[in-house]
């Protein structure tokens, strides 16, 4: 790393890595110098498109790769495990796409390895990064509405996808709690902690993932949020946060909102939109620059996306897959 550019390496070749990848190098403090895939044809062919100058095709090769700073592991959830272990123990820092891993007993053990290392290592949770949820957080907690009585969210896709579709495949981790519902449960996380009780119920496929998935959050405080997840339906993904003084409503794209509408008791409505010097809506930079600044400061953890926040998201994700009867090949043990 130098004072001019952090270093980047991108494991896997999906949608969503040449989706980072394509922010990253829109950034003139980021570098991306290399990228692994499971083929090196694959590797090739997405360092072609990006301009990278190494391909490799095997991903121990990038772990080993003391040119590199940090580690963008961008495989499917059911890899984060096998994926972001190898670069921590090679002394790479990690940003990991989320779900974070298949169970929290995975997650912990990421976490545990990268504070045995001394690495970095953070959930690549974006929304926890964007101006305007952040914005919205320091909102409700500074009291604009109150104590925080409920929280909704949904997120639903309409495919409908095949049996043979990544989101419906058991060994990667498959159905829409740990894809899609992922981002209602942390949004909720992000305003009230982790919950005290949950109560959920999900239709299933023929493979055995979630369809959809309804879950009811409770907190001692009293507060509830309502989360909706679905693989069958396109929801309006929206959110709302509800407290005793008011509310504030994110009309679509909750986790990547362009406005949302405070409603104060006794007041007018208030917007508040996206600052156009942020960049697009979709944008994943916000989450790179939180990486770079942090690693920059010598910082283990990002004080926006905290290693036990992502922890008690998993606990969470576990309870639900408890009570809709889901498990995975790839767990040997009942999850933590």
């Amino acid at each position: 790393m130098t004072a001019e550019s952090v270093r980047w390496g991108i494991l896997a070749t999906g949608g969503i890595a040449a989706a980072f990848t394509a922010d990253l190098v829109d950034l003139p403090d980021a570098e991306v110098v290399a990228v692994a895939s499971r083929t090196e044809a694959s590797a090739k062919a997405f360092a072609e498109r990006f301009g990278i100058e190494r391909a490799y095709g095997d991903w121990g090769a990038l772990a080993e790769d003391a040119d590199v700073d940090v580690v963008y592991v961008a495989t499917p959830h059911s890899a984060h495990r096998a994926a972001a272990g190898l670069c921590l123990e090679a002394g790479r820092n990690v940003l990991c796409e989320k779900a974070f891993t298949l169970n929290a007993r995975e997650a912990q053990e990421l976490v545990a390895l990268a504070r045995a290392r001394g690495s970095f290592l953070m959930e690549a949770m974006w929304m926890y990064c964007n101006p305007l949820v952040r914005r919205l957080k320091e909102l409700v907690d500074g009291g604009a509405i109150g104590e925080v009585r409920h929280v909704q969210a949904d997120f639903g896709l309409a495919g409908p996808f095949p049996p043979t579709h990544r989101l419906r495949d058991p060994a990667q981790g498959g159905g829409a709690l740990l894809d899609l519902g992922v981002y209602p449960v942390s949004f909720a996380h992000l305003l009230l902690g982790e919950p005290s009780d949950i109560v959920a119920r999900a239709a299933l496929s023929d493979e055995g993932v979630d369809l959809q998935t309804g879950a009811l959050l409770s907190w001692e405080s009293g507060a509830l949020a309502s989360v909706h997840c679905s693989i069958v339906g396109g929801t309006a993904t929206s959110a709302s946060v509800t407290g005793s003084q008011g509310r504030i409503d994110i009309p679509y794209g909750f986790f990547f909102p362009d406005r949302f509408v405070l409603h104060r008791d006794g007041r007018d409505p208030e917007e508040f939109t996206a600052d156009p010097a942020d960049g697009p809506r979709n944008s994943l930079r916000h989450e790179a620059r939180e990486v770079m600044r942090a690693l920059r400061a010598g910082e283990r953890e990002s004080p926006l996306v905290p290693l036990e926040g992502t922890l008690a998201v998993m606990r969470t994700l576990d309870a639900v897959r408890d009570r809709i009867g889901v498990r995975y090949p790839a767990e040997a043990v009942r999850p933590a």
